[in-house]
């Protein structure tokens, strides 16, 4: 049972906490818990039905009549609401309800759903991503039930491997050939996952060594498989320092390699104008689109198309 404040309810259902207090006075919608030291609380039934109001609210219902509405009947609404209109917000807020409920044919419905009428692509950028930016705030902080987490993650982990294998390999021999991996003891890929999609789906080349790999093992590949770009993300850096150690040691793996960066102290380090000019930081995965693109075989990918 996850335990949240009103600013973890806000960060999830977008509503504003000077509103949500405003619906519990009025209307009696909510009543937070309290700990036994009196620190008011909501739980994941006060989560889900905050979420399904706000749904509601802006689909066109008026709070005055959700509150006259039984659990079951908001339950309902929200359903079909969500199986019919597919604007970006709602299939988000859609994923957050299935997070919470551990819901996985809901998870399913709503991806697949979605990836008929956007295609595989936009569903990630549009409702995936920001759904995991928003419930990755809260866990990093630890107000989020980490099964949760964990839940939803092994599920993108799953559409984004069977999207991988689902694209075709190149037939043009200078396509470009990238190479991916996680330094060691980095464990989260669903950014390196997706970063392969995108890279395999623009018909190039791609080689994908995943989590916690020493450098060494790195170099080696290297040596055999001769990429032209090597991408890692480094998240658990303690600070720039030991960012920048490992980098010098991966230039040194990767002597004559374009290398791609992402991770909070390489942000900070091409902020402050400290990293080296050969290596490009990105900041977020459209930065690495607009950098496959316009690294691609252009003219080969019209052609396929």
């Amino acid at each position: 049972m996850g335990k949240y404040s009103i600013k973890d309810i806000e960060q999830l259902s977008g509503i504003k906490a000077h509103t949500l207090r405003i619906w519990e006075q009025r209307y009696q919608i909510l009543e937070p818990k309290r700990t036994p030291t009196n620190i008011r609380y909501y739980d994941d039934d006060d989560l889900r039905l905050v979420l399904n109001i706000s749904f509601l609210n802006r689909n066109s219902y008026k709070i005055s009549k959700i509150a006259k509405m039984s659990d079951q009947e908001i339950k309902e609404k929200v359903r079909q609401i969500s199986d019919s209109n597919l604007e970006f917000p709602n299939q988000m807020n859609a994923l957050i309800i299935a997070m919470v409920d551990l819901d996985e044919e809901r998870f399913e419905k709503i991806i697949s759903t979605n990836t008929l009428q956007f295609g595989f692509e936009n569903t990630m950028m549009n409702i995936v991503w920001p759904f995991l930016y928003r419930i990755g705030i809260l866990w990093q902080t630890g107000n989020i039930n980490p099964a949760h987490e964990h839940f939803m993650s092994n599920l993108i982990r799953q559409k984004l491997i069977v999207a991988i294998d689902g694209q075709m390999p190149p037939r043009n021999p200078y396509a470009k050939k990238y190479l991916l991996f996680l330094p060691e003891g980095e464990l989260h890929e669903l950014s390196l996952l997706f970063a392969a999609y995108i890279i395999k789906a623009r018909y190039n080349r791609l080689i994908y060594l995943g989590q916690s790999l020493p450098l060494d093992d790195v170099g080696a590949v290297v040596e055999t498989y001769q990429p032209d770009f090597v991408i890692t993300v480094g998240m658990n850096f303690s600070s720039n320092k030991d960012a920048k150690e490992f980098i010098d040691e991966l230039k040194s793996n990767c002597p004559d390699q374009k290398i791609l960066l992402s991770g909070k102290h390489m942000l900070q380090m091409a902020e402050e104008g400290a990293m080296d000019e050969a290596i490009t930081v990105f900041k977020d995965i459209t930065e690495l689109i607009d950098f496959v693109n316009e690294n691609s075989d252009q003219p080969f990918m019209r052609k396929m198309a």
